[in-house]
């Protein structure tokens, strides 16, 4: 099987400290994304208030009939928020970073990541994930953006 990647970029005038905080959150992801919620009997490790996150804790987000599950790898505060599969049925191998990078403006957020497409979906999978991937970034910074206005003003 070949593997595939993709490799998405968004930026928004929020810091890296208030899209970290959204990151970490799995609670706030259906608000800023296509997911439409966190399963969380599906979730492990999830904090008290079944938000936070911590490595190794398995996040599980449903859209529409799927639910995919995935294990955190790698926090590096405010900078790299790593994860990999737990259970995602079209593809597998799959390993993604959300990388921070602070601008004078706010925040450049680049997800990215790469996977092995399961069998018939090779065809299909890299352009929907990545436009799929695109959604979220741009979900991630515009949601971002609008706390710190909420915030500043």
């Amino acid at each position: 099987m070949t593997s595939s990647n993709y490799d998405v970029t968004a930026t928004t005038t929020a810091p890296p400290a208030v899209v970290w905080r959204l990151l970490l959150d799995a609670r706030t992801w259906p608000q800023w994304t296509p997911i439409d919620e966190l399963v969380v009997d599906r979730s492990t490790g999830l904090g008290p208030d079944n938000g936070s996150t911590q490595v190794g804790s398995v996040r599980a987000f449903r859209v529409g009939e799927g639910v995919t599950g995935e294990r955190v790898t790698e926090l590096v505060d405010e900078r790299r928020f790593s994860y990999e599969d737990a259970f995602i049925d079209v593809m597998s191998d799959y390993q993604a970073s959300i990388e921070l990078t602070p601008t004078p403006t706010g925040t450049t957020i680049r997800w990215h990541g790469t996977y092995t497409p399961a069998p018939g979906m090779e065809s299909v999978l890299p352009d929907y994930l990545r436009d799929f991937m695109q959604q979220m970034a741009d979900g991630l910074a515009t949601h971002a953006a609008s706390l710190t206005k909420t915030t500043d003003g």
